[in-house]
């Protein structure tokens, strides 16, 4: 009897692994699953450019004002092969970067507090909200008039239209971490820092990356705003070039830059998209390459 409940067993064993097996099998290459992501983005892209120059022939504006696909494409090419393009993408990057991390540390650290210290819940929790809320060009006026125009007022800008968003996602992150998953961490002698080490944080890290993605197109868009009103001699960023084209009426190079901080933020998205399949991955809620 005892042999044969463990030819039973080795036989059930061996039907999941070869289904499992069966399964991976039918996965597709690296290849394919590249060709569908891609395919739709450039189906997409293509419906778009289809549009714009049907507007184009249909002479729906003056191609002062709307100019063709390959008229943005050629001053595109030839801007890429300036120092211009460059030199700007530098220091927007650079911005970009010491305002996000900035936000980041305070989103955290605020977050954190006020998931756990009920009084700063009560005095604080509905104010990230509303701060989160607000429009980041309306603090402008106060950050030109607190540090003038120069860097400290676009990082001022960044950081308070970033933190709010990373600090709710860490607060709701935090608010949906199972009861029963912190008393068997408490139970197997997780306490103050390890606990939030080991149990808490990786339970909340979707949610906390879902914030931070979150964090990064609040503080891009208050960066781009920023480097519109702005306007600081000698640094030339992809914002004050938008502006200095508007100014002239260049429509092909208006384009041209939107067309970049577009093609940016598609980056940085996908950045965040490898990471938060990255965590699932590794949860078990997607399936190994």
């Amino acid at each position: 009897m005892a042999t044969d409940n463990l030819v039973a067993q080795n036989e059930t064993i061996s039907g999941l692994d070869a289904l499992e097996n069966a399964s991976q099998q039918k996965l597709p290459g690296r290849a394919s699953r590249i060709w569908s992501l891609t395919w739709p983005k450039l189906t997409a892209l293509a419906f778009v450019v289809a549009i714009w120059q049907v507007l184009v022939w249909a002479e729906w504006k003056p191609e002062y004002a709307l100019p063709a696909p390959l008229t943005v494409a050629q001053d595109l090419w030839s801007w890429a092969g300036t120092s211009a393009l460059w030199e700007g993408l530098l220091i927007t990057l650079r911005r970009a970067a010491y305002g996000f991390g900035a936000a980041v540390v305070v989103g955290l650290l605020l977050g954190s507090a006020v998931a756990r210290i009920k009084v700063l819940r009560a005095a604080l929790g509905s104010m990230i909200t509303a701060l989160q809320t607000m429009p980041s060009i309306a603090w402008f006026p106060l950050a030109i008039l607190l540090f003038q125009l120069n860097e400290q007022a676009i990082f001022f800008v960044v950081v308070l239209g970033a933190a709010p968003s990373i600090a709710n996602g860490v607060i709701h992150g935090v608010d949906y971490v199972p009861p029963l998953l912190v008393r068997a961490g408490r139970n197997l002698g997780a306490r103050g820092f390890s606990l939030y080490r080991y149990v808490i944080a990786p339970a909340a890290l979707p949610a906390i990356v879902a914030g931070l993605k979150q964090g990064w197109a609040f503080a891009w868009r208050s960066l781009m705003a920023g480097e519109l009103l702005v306007i600081i001699a000698k640094s030339t960023s992809i914002g004050v070039q938008l502006t200095y084209a508007r100014e002239l009426s260049d429509a092909p190079r208006v384009i041209s830059v939107m067309i970049v901080i577009l093609i940016l933020g598609l980056l940085v998205d996908l950045l965040f998209t490898k990471a938060d399949h990255a965590i699932r991955r590794r949860w078990g809620l997607l399936d190994r390459d």
